[in-house]
């Protein structure tokens, strides 16, 4: 994927930076000439937007509005040619790029066509998509491909300059969305989101092969003994996570498989990663958490190869039934508000907070948990079985 950054570098003739520097990780996903208001109906976020100052449709005034509304839809970058360049570009909007952190450019007047420009951007854009795209087929075929052999292998190892000596591993990344009113909008952000997130991944530094896969991401990555890969995905999702233009639109969690040694079992890695998605809730501790696997799932994966499968299924449900009961005459959550009360570290305001609920209606929903099960909430090793039976439901029975 491009950035801004990579539009700088291209050294395009007629074409430079005014500011806005701290915005060149922007992610480009096209270009596209400014002309006609409403922009929300013609442009999308990762847009580079092209802008001509003629003092008649488009003065200073209109290009301030036009930044302003553009950096509101989450656009990449911005370049303004001035006709005639009659005038210097002035101070307030050299300011207001800097303040939006918005990368600002200028395209000369004279020989310096916009189409070109914007055609150049186009196919360089096309160019790395059709890379990113290329690493997917590989990837894909590694997956489940039938004939895996020794020089296929090898020409990817050439390719892409990865180390086969090294055990490698499959996470599939699942995306919750958020959806709004506008779900032409929304498919438009999720696209740019996977933009940005196969973008991060590349620039991660270690060889590693991506995919957007059945509406989610696919990552196969070298299983280093010191986990860094591990860590620099926890940074990476979180940062994407948190960045404002997807901050409460969309949330990702990375789902690991197990590392193997030989290619050809790379497939039973997305095989297990794929199993887990069902259990991801239940996975995962914390809102930061952002990658998991089966050994998250600690003492609990011992229940998978009891014998006792129905007997721990009948324990579960008579210590649960009063509380299903209740959901499901109610339509509540209590069985859930329980669980992430306990993920919340039996935090009020902070399991509220994870809700999006108030706090005294999660006062009132733990006291009908304790009136259910007469549970006191302040004896934790009670709370502790209750937790313990909605675990092993949600990861054996679910």
């Amino acid at each position: 994927m491009v950035k801004c950054r990579d539009i700088l570098q291209m050294n395009l003739d007629g074409m430079w930076l005014l500011a806005g520097e701290g915005g060149l990780d922007r992610v480009v996903s096209w270009s596209y000439v400014v002309m006609t208001r409403p922009f929300a109906d013609h442009m999308n976020a990762g847009d580079f937007a092209l802008c001509s100052v003629d003092f008649e449709h488009f003065g200073w005034k209109e290009v301030s509005d036009a930044m302003y509304e553009l950096d509101e839809l989450k656009i990449s970058g911005f370049a303004i040619s001035i006709k005639d360049e009659r005038e210097e570009v002035p101070a307030d909007i050299i300011d207001l790029a800097e303040k939006l952190t918005l990368p600002l450019f200028q395209i000369r007047w004279e020989k310096a066509s916009f189409v070109d420009i914007a055609q150049s951007i186009g196919n360089y854009v096309i160019e790395e998509n059709n890379k990113t795209n290329r690493k997917g087929e590989f990837l894909y075929n590694l997956l489940f491909g039938y004939d895996i052999n020794t020089r296929y292998i090898e020409k990817i190892a050439g390719l892409f300059h990865m180390d086969f000596s090294v055990p490698h591993r499959v996470g599939i990344i699942v995306v919750d969305r958020v959806y709004g009113e506008n779900l032409e909008n929304d498919e438009h952000t999720y696209h740019y989101y996977m933009s940005c997130m196969a973008k991060m991944i590349s620039d991660l530094g270690d060889a590693a092969l991506f995919m957007n896969f059945l509406n989610k991401g696919v990552i196969l990555f070298p299983d280093y003994e010191d986990d860094r890969l591990i860590h620099s995905l926890e940074r990476l999702l979180n940062e994407l996570d948190d960045n404002p233009q997807f901050c409460h639109r969309m949330k990702s969690t990375c789902i690991l498989g197990r590392p193997y040694q030989n290619p050809q079992d790379y497939g039973k890695s997305y095989q297990e990663a794929k199993s887990l998605i069902c259990k991801k809730d239940a996975l995962v501790s914390s809102q930061r958490k952002k990658v998991i696997s089966s050994s998250m799932m600690g003492i609990y994966k011992f229940l998978f190869a009891n014998g006792n499968r129905e007997e721990i299924r009948a324990y579960c449900e008579k210590r649960l039934k009063k509380l299903e009961e209740y959901d499901h005459a109610n339509h509540t959550d209590l069985i859930e508000t329980f669980l992430t009360y306990y993920q919340n570290g039996f935090n009020i305001s902070k399991t509220a907070s994870a809700m999006y609920i108030h706090r005294n209606t999660l006062q009132y929903r733990l006291g009908k948990i304790s009136e259910l099960l007469h549970l006191e909430l302040d004896d934790y090793m009670e709370c502790l079985e209750i937790i313990n039976c909605i675990m092993v439901w949600k990861l054996m029975f679910s």
